[in-house]
C-alpha cells in the first residue's frame, strides 16, 4: 500500500510542472487540455450531450484534465473546459467568489449549448468544480441545462481549514494566498455560503448527481462530506471499487479507475467501461 500511495505522489510531482509552468503569456495561461474545445465538434447519437469540465481550487482546466480529457475525446464525446474565479493570464484560478465563478459557468455551457446545438450538457467536476456546479444549478437557472453533473470528490459540505491549506501545499501555494481566496473560504465547514447552498436540500429536482470520493482525501474532511443527500444522487467510494486505490484528493485526476467511472457514469447505456484495478488504461 505505502509503494501503491508513493507512486500516486509521483505522478502528481511529475504533472505539476503544467501547473507551475503556465506563467507568462495570456495563451500560455489559457493552455487548453488535449481532446478539448473543439468548437466544430457535434454530438453523436451514442454521446448527445457535450461534456464541460469544471476544475478545483487553485488549480487550472489544463492541469486538471490533462488525464480525463482527452480519455474522453477518445471515447468519441464532445469535450469542453473552462477556467474560472481568477485572472485571465494568471495560472492559479479557482479562487474567486464562488457565486460569481457560477454565473461564468453559466455564461460558457451557453456558449456550449450554442455551438454544438443541444438542450443540456453533462457536467464533470473535480473538488470546488464538483460543487460550485449545484449553485449554477439550484439559483442560476443551471437545472434546466444540466443533464448530469458528476463531482470528483467535491467539496459540497465543505472542508476545515487545515484541509484547504493542505491543498495549497500540495500545489506549492503559500499560505497568504489560501487566506486571500474567497472561494477557500466559502468553502469551510459553516460558511454562509455552503448553509446557502445546502438549504432545503442537497439537489434540485431534474439532474442526475453522482459523486465519487476517496477515503484517503486530506483535502475535502472528512471525505463523507462530499456525499449529497436527494433521491437523485448517487454516492460511491473509490475504495469500494478499488479496495487496495489509495489516490487521494489530487491524485485521483490522475487515477485510470476514476476515468472508467467518469466513462460509466456518462454512458447512456450504462455502465460498460470495465474498471480493472491497478491496470493502466
Amino acid at each position: 500500500m505505502r509503494l501503491r500511495r508513493l507512486r500516486s505522489w509521483a505522478v502528481i510531482a511529475a504533472a505539476l510542472p503544467a501547473l507551475i509552468g503556465l506563467t507568462g503569456t495570456t495563451a500560455h495561461a489559457e493552455t487548453v487540455p488535449a481532446g478539448a474545445n473543439d468548437w466544430n465538434c457535434r454530438p453523436s447519437f451514442a454521446h448527445p450531450r457535450p461534456v464541460v469540465l469544471v476544475h478545483g481550487t487553485f488549480e487550472n482546466m489544463a492541469f486538471n484534465w490533462q488525464k480525463l480529457s482527452p480519455e474522453l475525446k477518445k471515447a468519441g464525446y464532445c469535450v469542453f473546459a473552462l477556467n474560472y474565479g481568477g485572472a485571465k493570464d494568471a495560472p492559479i484560478q479557482g479562487t474567486g467568489d464562488i457565486p460569481t465563478s457560477a454565473g461564468e459557468l453559466s455564461a460558457f455551457v451557453d456558449k456550449v449549448l450554442a455551438a454544438t446545438k443541444t438542450g443540456k450538457v453533462d457536467i464533470v467536476g473535480h473538488s470546488q468544480g464538483g460543487m460550485m456546479p449545484r449553485y449554477y444549478m439550484k439559483f442560476l437557472g443551471g437545472a434546466a441545462k444540466v443533464n448530469k453533473l458528476v463531482g470528483i470528490v467535491p467539496s459540497n459540505h465543505g472542508t476545515t481549514a487545515s484541509g484547504l491549506a493542505a491543498l495549497g501545499s500540495l500545489l506549492g501555494i503559500t499560505q497568504a494566498v489560501v487566506q486571500a481566496a474567497p472561494a477557500a473560504g466559502q468553502q469551510i465547514v459553516g460558511s454562509d455560503f455552503l448553509k446557502k447552498l445546502n438549504a432545503d436540500g442537497d439537489t434540485v429536482p431534474g439532474p442526475t448527481y453522482i459523486v465519487l470520493a476517496t477515503k484517503y482525501d486530506e483535502v475535502v474532511t472528512p471525505y463523507t462530506s462530499a456525499f449529497l443527500n436527494g433521491s437523485n444522487a448517487q454516492n460511491v467510494l473509490l475504495q469500494d471499487k478499488c479496495a487496495g486505490d489509495t489516490n487521494a484528493h489530487v491524485g485521483i485526476d490522475f487515477d485510470p479507475v476514476m476515468v472508467r467511472f467518469v466513462l460509466n457514469s456518462l454512458d447512456i447505456w450504462g455502465p460498460y467501461w470495465p474498471i480493472n484495478c491497478g491496470s493502466p488504461l
